[in-house]
C-alpha cells in the first residue's frame, strides 16, 4: 500500500527487504520490544524520545530510512515527526515486525517479553475492577475511575495515540534490554 505523500512508502515485507542494502533501518519500538526480536542491522529510537535530528544524521549516507515498529502504527508516528523535521525518502514497514516474521524473514531474537499492548490491557482491566471494587465497597464515586479508564480507552481508539501505553513504555521493565545495532546479543552477558 502507498501513501498519498510521494516521500512516504509503506512496504510490504518482501518491498522492504529488497531496499535492505541501501537503507538505514529504525526501530521505533520500547527497548524491551527489540531486545525480544529485531531486523537485523537495525537500530533503536524509541518513539518517544525520538530526535529527528539525530535520526537524520544517522540515515544521512542512505538512500532509504525504513521505520519500524510492531504493527505498523508506532512507525507511521515516527514518520510523521521526521517528515515535519524535512527528512526525505522515508518507507514504513507495513505491518511491522509482525508481518516480517510471518513473512518468515530473518529476526535477530533475545528473550520473549510481554508485549506493551498485554501490558496495557491488564492495567486498565485492574484499574476498571479496583474502581468498581472500591466504589461497591467504600463509596460510589470510585466508579469515575473506570469512567477515566474507559475514556480514555476511547480516546485511545479513535486518536490511535494510547498515552497508558506511553507511560508504561518508560516504565524500568520496559528499559532493559537497550541496544543500538544488531552486533549486541542480548542473550550473552
Amino acid at each position: 500500500m502507498t501513501s498519498p505523500n510521494p516521500i512516504l512508502k509503506e512496504l510490504s515485507p518482501k518491498a522492504a527487504e529488497a531496499l535492505l542494502k541501501d537503507s538505514f533501518l529504525l526501530d521505533v519500538r520500547t527497548p524491551s520490544e527489540f531486545a525480544e526480536a529485531h531486523l537485523p542491522g537495525s537500530v533503536l529510537e524509541p518513539l518517544g524520545d525520538l530526535d529527528p535530528r539525530k535520526v537524520k544524521e544517522m540515515a544521512a549516507k542512505h538512500a532509504h530510512c525504513l521505520i519500524i515498529c510492531r504493527s505498523g502504527n508506532r512507525a507511521r508516528q515516527a514518520a510523521k515527526k521526521l517528515e515535519g523535521s524535512g527528512m526525505a525518502n522515508l518507507a514504513i514497514l507495513d505491518g511491522g515486525v509482525q508481518a516480517w516474521d510471518a513473512a518468515g524473514l530473518p529476526l535477530n531474537r533475545g528473550q520473549r517479553m510481554m508485549s506493551l499492548e498485554r501490558q496495557v490491557r491488564i492495567a486498565a482491566g485492574s484499574l476498571v475492577v479496583i474502581g468498581v471494587g472500591l466504589a461497591l465497597f467504600v463509596n460510589p464515586l470510585w466508579l469515575a475511575l473506570p469512567g477515566f479508564v474507559g475514556a480514555g480507552l476511547v480516546f485511545a481508539g479513535i486518536t490511535d495515540t494510547c498515552g497508558m501505553g506511553m507511560l508504561l513504555a518508560k516504565m524500568p521493565w520496559n528499559q532493559r534490554g537497550i541496544v543500538t545495532g544488531c552486533n549486541v546479543n542480548p542473550n550473552q552477558s
